[in-house]
């Protein structure tokens, strides 16, 4: 496991359109996630199964997507590790952590890993929130501690949902995530 940090991107960069597919086949659009003012903005964090660094984080991801859903901010997890060096990741085991972990937003096969391309992304987890034009927001760690929960101080990302949400400047002062790195091929 090599240890990445994500990195700088300017904020106000539009992320162009996607399209993935879940792991029971269903395809996501962001267009039309997007499309009419459905929502007030997404979190899309690029996750897998076997990295310890975002193992830590899931659960607290998962509550902080029902926090932001209340807000009109969905969520939706990619998997840019689909190798098969890493089984752990496939998408029949993504199932299986989707049931496991409840995990109550769509988590998306990047097979071509063309979405983590789009994104700049380097690790997982790395985490972005969109606004509802698809400009970055915020691109960050979850919080300061993805080791201890119980010793978290500061939640970043749930404090930018709320800036953004408020109609308040997200606070320019972003962490950068870190992780495993992706798994290029």
């Amino acid at each position: 496991m090599a240890l990445v940090n994500s990195i700088a991107i300017p904020l106000g960069k539009k992320i162009p359109h996607f399209q993935l597919k879940s792991p029971a086949g269903d395809m996501f659009d962001s267009q039309a996630f997007f499309a009419e003012g459905k929502h007030a903005g997404l979190i899309v964090a690029f996750m897998c199964n076997h990295c310890p660094y975002a193992q830590a984080i899931w659960p607290r991801l998962i509550t902080l997507s029902e926090y932001a859903k209340k807000r009109g901010i969905m969520t939706v997890a990619v998997n840019p590790n689909i190798h098969p060096d890493y089984p752990e990741d496939s998408p029949v085991k993504m199932l299986e952590k989707i049931k496991e972990w409840e995990i109550p937003f769509l988590y998306l096969i990047d097979e071509d890993q063309s979405a983590a391309r789009l994104f700049d992304a380097q690790c997982t987890p790395d985490l972005y929130l969109l606004d509802e034009n698809q400009k970055l927001v915020y691109h960050g760690r979850l919080d300061d501690n993805w080791q201890n929960e119980a010793k978290v101080r500061q939640q970043e990302l749930k404090a930018a949902v709320d800036q953004y949400t408020q109609g308040l400047p997200v606070n320019s002062d972003q962490k950068p995530a870190m992780g495993c790195s992706i798994k290029w091929r």
